[in-house]
């Protein structure tokens, strides 16, 4: 499958791949379809999509959200960030189980906006690179280590055209 821009203006209830250690079998790695948020009915009907990764071990239901590219905005503008070696990459999330009518989901993990985003928002998703799939899945490695701030130049940001409403 291969990796789509993620957007976090994208409707939350459309189905994202997401690759993760099988619950069943930890010694299976699957990708599964999931939506992305929390079940509102847990939280004052509010669905949360992000989680704050500064102090938290995440020791469980770790998973990836395969990207070419991620999306932000600010006011009436909206930006397209890629890897600057043009790579896809994985955002690093919690996946939650299913409950009653609540599907399969995930939630992003955050952090402090890099030098590149930092001038267009405050805080954006946790960049996982291939080389690097394995220990966030098994918590191999710290997360200071996993979750450290892209250098400057790393990440590239370019302004998103508006786009024409076709004619009917």
């Amino acid at each position: 499958m291969a990796p789509t821009p993620f957007d976090p203006n994208a409707a939350s209830d459309a189905a994202r791949a997401l690759v993760r250690r099988n619950p069943d079998d930890m010694t299976e790695i699957e990708m599964v379809n999931a939506v992305w948020g929390s079940d509102p009915r847990f939280s004052d009907g509010i669905n949360y999509r992000f989680i704050r990764s500064e102090g938290r071990a995440f020791p469980a239901r770790r998973c990836l959200i395969p990207a070419s590219e991620f999306r932000m905005g600010t006011d009436d503008k909206r930006y397209r960030v890629t890897l600057d070696s043009g790579n896809f990459f994985y955002l690093a999330a919690i996946w939650d189980p299913p409950l009653a009518d609540w599907p399969l989901s995930y939630r992003i993990l955050t952090i402090d906006a890099g030098p590149d985003v930092s001038p267009y928002q405050s805080r954006h998703g946790v960049i996982v690179e291939r080389r690097d799939v394995m220990h966030w899945l098994d918590g191999t490695l710290p997360n200071e280590t996993l979750f450290a701030l892209p250098p400057k130049h790393s990440l590239f940001v370019e302004p998103l055209r508006a786009q024409a409403a076709l004619p009917l």
